[in-house]
Formats: C-alpha cells, sequence, structure tokens
C-alpha cells in the first residue's frame, strides 16, 4: 500500500486507475518561458556589447590624446569594435557567440592597457 486513497482497491474489488482527466496538466511556478528567457538573454547581450563598446571607444579617444604609445588606443578601439559586433549578435539571437565575443573584446582592451 502506498498510502494514496485512490491507488487502493475500491469496494467492488477493482482497481483504479488515473485517466487524462485525474491528471493536472498544470506547469509549477518556477518554470519561466523559454521565449522570455531567449528575449532576455538577447536584451542583455545587446545591452552588455553596447555599453562595452562605448567605454572601450572612449578608452580610445582618452589614450589617443595622450601619451600612451599608438598600440594602447588602438587596442581599446579594436575592442570595442568587438564588443559592437556581440551587441550586434546579440540582438540577432546570437547570444553564445555574443558572450565569446564580449570576454574577447574585453580581453583584447585589458591586454592594451598592459602596454601603457
Amino acid at each position: 500500500m502506498s498510502g494514496r486513497g485512490d491507488s487502493e482497491i475500491s469496494e467492488t474489488g477493482e482497481e483504479r486507475s488515473e485517466t487524462p482527466e485525474d491528471v493536472r496538466d498544470e506547469e509549477p511556478d518556477d518554470v519561466e518561458d523559454p521565449a522570455q528567457v531567449a528575449r532576455r538573454a538577447r536584451w542583455t547581450a545587446a545591452l552588455t556589447g553596447a555599453l562595452l563598446g562605448l567605454a572601450g571607444l572612449a578608452a580610445a579617444l582618452l589614450r589617443a590624446t595622450g601619451s600612451a604609445p599608438a598600440l594602447v588606443p588602438a587596442a581599446y578601439a579594436f575592442g570595442a569594435a568587438v564588443c559592437a559586433l556581440a551587441a550586434f549578435l546579440g540582438s540577432r539571437g546570437r547570444t553564445r557567440r555574443a558572450l565569446w565575443l564580449l570576454v574577447t573584446g574585453v580581453m583584447v582592451m585589458a591586454l592594451g592597457d598592459q602596454f601603457d
């Protein structure tokens, strides 16, 4: 005996089984809509790429006006371009590639900062 009332043998001797009407077709509250999750990932990738691209462009302009070697603003500008490409890919739904490009763009900017 499992302790459930519907799994025991009834008074007529017939065993009850669950029918499709007995089974609830409800989703748990913690399950999110996959379309909403994908939309949020696209927005996150696009906004993060745009923000990092603008930050890299601003850093490239600031470093270009200073006494830094030419490699430093070039690295910032290239990293900003990679982040801008990531923003474009993220807005098109290519969020995994956008994530890797964001990481690559930030790494290029950080590497360029080491030459200062």
